[in-house]
Formats: C-alpha cells, structure tokens, sequence
C-alpha cells in the first residue's frame, strides 16, 4: 500500500517525533498552559519595549531636527548659531 507524498500512516491527532538532541527541551503547546502572571509578565515587557522604541525614535527625531536646524543655520553665513549659555554673576548686596 502507497500513500500519497506528504502524508504519513499516523492518526491525525499524533505529533510527529522532533529531531533535537536528548536531554534539550524546548517549551511546546502541547506543555502546561501559561498562567495569568505569565501572560502579564510577557505583556508588560511588550509594552516596555515598545515604549522605549517610541522613546529612541522621539529622541532620534528631535535630534536629526536640531542638525538640520544648525547646519541651516552654518549655511546661511550666521555667526550665533549655538549661543553660549554664561551663568549670571550673583547679584551684589
């Protein structure tokens, strides 16, 4: 008896066996469920991450922009381009 390419004589329910070394376990579907702590752990670290890529992308935005702004500013023959902040001499009394 022949079966056609791609199928196999296993029931339709059973797994086929995985190709990994012995004593190597992996975390399968077939393990016990995640908890509600879990899936919360994993949640707040997306959101965390996301966050600082939003963060980084701000930050790398806004910094582009003032490049952009000072090179104009170098281009276009000004000389006060990037003032120097002087602290105030502390008022006499």
């Amino acid at each position: 008896m022949s079966t056609p390419a791609g199928s196999s004589n296993r029931p339709a329910g059973e797994r086929r066996p995985e190709n990994r070394p012995s004593g190597v376990r992996t975390r399968g579907h077939d393990d016990r469920p995640e908890t509600a702590g879990e899936r919360r752990l994993i949640n707040i670290l997306i959101v965390g991450f996301v966050l600082f890529v939003l963060g980084a992308g701000l930050w790398l935005g806004d910094a582009l922009l003032e490049s952009r702004r000072m090179d104009e500013c170098i281009s276009s023959g000004r000389r006060n381009c990037a003032p120097i902040v002087v602290p105030l001499p502390p008022p006499d009394r």
